[in-house]
């Protein structure tokens, strides 16, 4: 076995700047940006940080007391040990649609080396406790969804439940998945799933935020669920009672104007309480198949003959249409601010091009002002 390849002498300055307390990833994220770079935080004198927005003397303090870096170099050898990837949040590896969430972690490890900004990834996540109803909704779901989508993502949480059926039958039928979880990667919890976290590492990827000694306790799993909405097109509830983290990932992704939906249940069964109510409250969309799931994304295969009469649209747009469109079959669901920022055009015109090429029929908006090619 090869050597691993030596890691940045930034990186120590990237994790350490998560031991500061007190700071979460907004603010984080603002240090960076007026300092330069992770390091620059850590060298910065105490007067010119007293001039960023938002960061008062007690933070000060916090930066000041918190230099010492020797539990990120502690981090380091972990990862390269055991060949885990640090993505920060500014480099080209870290996942595009994470990127577009305000509050996404400065950074991830993930163990694995599936494609985290792949064209197509959906987020499945339901009850800790399904029925049977459930489980079979999840397991033909991700049936059909391997049968047409081979080259889909399918993220979850690893839990009990709707969680480990969405991963289990993804392992099933090729499909790669990603298991986000709620604490470091030198342990998995729940234990029973051990076995299955290391096909997914093999096949696709296990992705945190935590430092692989960091335990598993009950407030890291509702910062986990944020990553789980953040990383896909769309997340999926398959069943939810009235309370439980599924339905924290759909609030969370609806406020991340990403698409949600939901399988509907009888209306007296409390295990489809949560379902029933995003439907009924329009926070998702009711789909009973893949089908319904397909049309409302605009995932349906295209034949020939529209294929064709889509690249003579495409041959006649103008240049800077022609931009708009290449950035977005790179990095689908872009915001208008996040494509003036790549095309370097205002946003009013931006809004323009968009306006044309949705009436084109080339791309349609989704809620949030965020756009996707059709």
């Amino acid at each position: 076995m090869s050597a691993p390849t030596p890691l940045p002498e930034s990186l120590r300055y990237k994790i350490g700047i998560g031991l500061i307390p007190k700071i979460g990833p907004v603010l984080t994220k603002r240090l960076i940006a007026y300092c330069g770079s992770a390091e620059g935080v850590f060298t910065e004198k105490k007067a010119r940080l007293a001039k960023i927005p938002g960061i008062g003397q007690k933070l000060i303090d916090h930066i000041s007391g918190h230099r010492d870096l020797d539990i990120a170099d502690r981090e380091i050898e972990f990862i390269t040990r055991h060949r885990i990837q640090a993505l920060f949040y500014l480099d080209d590896g870290y996942p595009e649609r994470l990127k577009q969430c305000e509050d996404a972690p400065v950074i991830i490890y993930v163990k694995g080396s599936t494609e985290l900004n792949r064209k197509k990834i959906i987020s499945i996540v339901g009850t800790r406790n399904p029925t049977d109803y459930g489980r079979s909704m999840t397991r033909d779901f991700v049936e059909e969804l391997a049968a047409s989508h081979p080259d889909v993502l399918v993220v979850s949480g690893m839990a009990f439940g709707i969680d480990i059926t969405a991963h289990k039958s993804a392992l099933k039928h090729n499909l790669d998945t990603a298991g986000v979880l709620g604490h470091g990667l030198t342990t998995i919890y729940p234990a029973e799933h051990r076995d299955t976290a290391r096909q997914i590492a093999e096949k696709g990827a296990l992705i945190t935020e935590f430092r692989h000694d960091e335990k598993a306790e009950a407030p890291n799993f509702v910062k986990r669920n944020r990553i789980i909405a953040g990383l896909a097109d769309a997340t999926l509830v398959a069943e939810s009672g009235e309370k439980g983290g599924a339905l924290i990932t759909a609030d969370i992704a609806n406020s991340y104007n990403r698409d949600v939906f939901a399988f509907p249940g009888r209306v007296n069964d409390k295990y489809s309480t949560g379902c029933n109510r995003l439907i009924k409250t329009n926070r998702a969309a009711l789909v009973e198949s893949l089908s319904d799931f397909e049309y409302l994304m605009g995932w349906q295969k295209t034949s020939t003959k529209e294929t064709g009469v889509q690249k003579e649209l495409f041959n006649a747009l103008t240049d800077e249409e022609k931009l708009l469109t290449g950035l977005l079959q790179a990095e689908p669901s872009s915001s208008i601010d996040h494509l003036a920022i790549k095309s370097n055009m205002t946003v009013s015109k931006v809004s323009a091009l968009l306006l044309n090429l949705e009436f084109k029929g080339i791309v349609r908006c989704l809620p949030g002002k965020v756009y996707q090619l059709t």
